[in-house]
């Protein structure tokens, strides 16, 4: 009878420690929680132009000039040309 009870309890006894090792005797770590972090797309607004304010004037002959100023010498160009191009050019006397 006791060798019976020694029997059943080493069986039990490596029954349970099978069951709560991993198998092939390896342990098995538990991998860290991948995160994923979007980051927000943020729109960025252009700046507006530079700004070039126009003095424009006309003459008794329907005739018309213009003064210009500003901070942007390329933007007052620009502006520039396209006054020419839309009123016929400066009248110079």
């Amino acid at each position: 009878m006791r060798i019976i009870c020694l029997f059943l309890a080493l069986s039990l006894i490596v029954a349970c420690s099978k069951a709560s090792s991993p198998p092939d005797g390896k342990l098995e770590k538990s991998s860290p929680p991948k995160i994923v972090v979007e980051k927000e797309k943020t729109e960025k607004e252009l700046p507006l132009p530079p700004e070039v304010k126009i003095r424009l004037k006309r003459d008794g002959k329907d005739n018309y000039s213009w003064e210009l100023s500003g901070s942007d010498a390329d933007q007052i160009l620009k502006v520039n040309e396209k006054l020419k191009k839309q009123l016929g050019g400066e009248q110079h006397r």
